[in-house]
C-alpha cells in the first residue's frame, strides 16, 4: 500500500505541475517555454533538502548513483550514451519514463503510444541488448575508494556544494521568471508544481524509505514477459506498482479537477511518440536511471552520474534542435566537457 500511495503522490504532482503535458515537454526541449525547468529546478531543489535532512536525522542513509559503465570510453560512458538516447526520446515522444504515465492516467493520446514503445524496450532490453551488452562490452569495474558525488570530486563540503546547488537553481528560475512569459499549460505556478513533486518525493521517502524513479519498471515488465515464456516467471514487482499508483493518481486528480488535467494541443504522431517512448527506456535503462531516478532522486543525492546523465540528455536535444534557435552552446560538447570534468575519466 505504501508503494501505491508512493506513487500516486508522484502521478498527481507531476499532474498539478503541469509538466506532463507533451506541448510543455517540447517546448522546453525547444528553449520556447522554460516552465519545465522551472518545476524540475524546484523539485530537485526542495529534493536535496529533504534528502539532506533525512541524512541527517538519520531517517535514512542512501548511496549516491554509481555509474553506468559499458567499459567503451570511461567510468560514465553509459550515462553518456544512455543519456543521448533518453534525450532524443524525449524530444520526439513529448514524454518523460515518469510523465507518460501520467498521460495515460489522464487519457493523453500520444501517450498510450509512448507508453507502448516503452513497454516494448523494457521487453527488448532484458531478453536482447542487456545480454548482449554483457557479452560484447563487460562492465569496467570501479576503483577502489571512487568517487561518486560531485562534491567529492569537487573537493568540497557536502553542505556547501548544497548551498550552491540550491542557489544556482534559485538563480536560473528567477531568471527565467523574470525574462520569460508563462504559457497557457501553467495552471499554477512553476514553483508551486515543482514543490509538489518535492512533497511526492518527501511521501516516497517516509513511506518507503525510498526515492522516487519509474524507469526500472519497464525492465521489471520485460523480465515478467521473458519469465512468463521460459516458466520462470520473477516475483519482484515493486516498481510496477509504484508505477501503476502513477496512473491511477493522475487520473484521480484530474478527475477531481479536470482543469488541471487540460491538455494544450501539440501534434505527436503515433510513430514519433513510439519510436520516442523506445529510446527513452532503452536510454533509461543503459545509463541506469531516468528523469526522476537521475534528474530529481539521483541529483539530490549529488551523484556526479546523474548530473552527467541529463547533462547529455540536454545535449542530445540541444544538437537536435540548436540550430534553429542558436542553442548549438549546450551541446554533446558541452555534456562530454562536464563528463571529463567531474567524472574525472581516466
Amino acid at each position: 500500500m505504501d508503494t501505491l500511495i508512493s506513487g500516486a503522490a508522484f502521478g498527481a504532482a507531476l499532474t498539478a505541475s503541469g509538466v506532463f503535458q507533451p506541448s510543455v515537454i517540447i517546448s522546453q526541449l525547444k528553449f520556447q517555454s522554460f516552465h519545465m525547468i522551472q518545476a524540475f529546478l524546484t523539485a530537485a531543489a526542495s529534493s536535496a533538502c529533504i534528502v539532506t535532512a533525512a541524512h541527517k536525522l538519520g531517517y535514512v542513509h542512501l548511496s549516491p548513483r554509481s555509474f553506468s559503465s559499458l567499459g567503451l570510453f570511461g567510468r560514465g560512458d553509459g550515462n553518456i550514451i544512455g543519456g543521448l538516447l533518453l534525450g532524443a526520446g524525449m524530444m520526439l515522444s513529448g514524454a518523460c519514463p515518469g510523465t507518460v504515465l501520467a498521460q495515460v492516467g489522464l487519457g493523453v493520446r500520444s501517450g498510450f503510444y509512448a507508453l507502448q514503445g516503452a513497454v516494448l524496450a523494457g521487453i527488448f532490453w532484458t531478453g536482447v541488448f542487456q545480454p548482449f551488452l554483457a557479452r560484447s562490452c563487460p562492465a569496467k569495474a570501479a576503483a577502489p575508494g571512487e568517487t561518486l558525488t560531485v562534491y567529492e570530486n569537487l573537493g568540497v563540503k557536502r553542505s556547501t556544494f548544497l548551498l550552491g546547488f540550491e542557489a544556482l537553481c534559485a538563480a536560473v528560475v528567477a531568471a527565467t521568471l523574470a525574462y520569460t512569459t508563462m504559457g497557457p499549460e501553467a495552471k499554477i505556478h512553476p514553483i508551486l508544481g515543482g514543490l509538489c513533486i518535492g512533497a511526492a518525493q518527501l511521501t516516497s521517502l517516509l513511506l518507503r524509505k525510498s526515492l522516487m524513479g519509474t524507469s526500472t519498471s519497464y525492465e521489471e515488465i520485460g523480465n515478467w514477459f521473458w519469465g512468463f515464456f521460459k516458466g520462470n516467471v520473477p516475483q519482484k514487482s515493486t516498481n510496477i506498482l509504484f508505477c501503476s499508483g502513477m496512473v491511477g493518481g493522475a487520473w484521480l486528480l484530474g478527475s477531481f479537477y479536470p482543469a488541471l488535467a487540460k491538455v494544450t494541443a501539440v501534434s505527436v504522431s503515433p510513430l514519433s511518440a513510439g519510436l520516442g517512448g523506445f529510446l527513452m527506456i532503452l536510454g533509461s535503462r543503459i545509463a541506469g536511471g531516468c528523469t526522476s531516478g537521475h534528474g530529481i532522486s539521483g541529483i539530490s543525492l549529488m551523484s556526479t552520474s546523474s548530473f552527467l546523465t541529463i547533462a547529455a540528455a540536454f545535449g542530445a536535444v540541444s544538437e537536435l534542435v540548436g540550430h534553429h534557435m542558436g542553442a548549438e552552446g549546450v551541446s554533446f560538447a558541452s555534456a562530454t566537457s562536464f563528463a571529463f570534468c567531474f567524472g574525472r575519466f581516466p
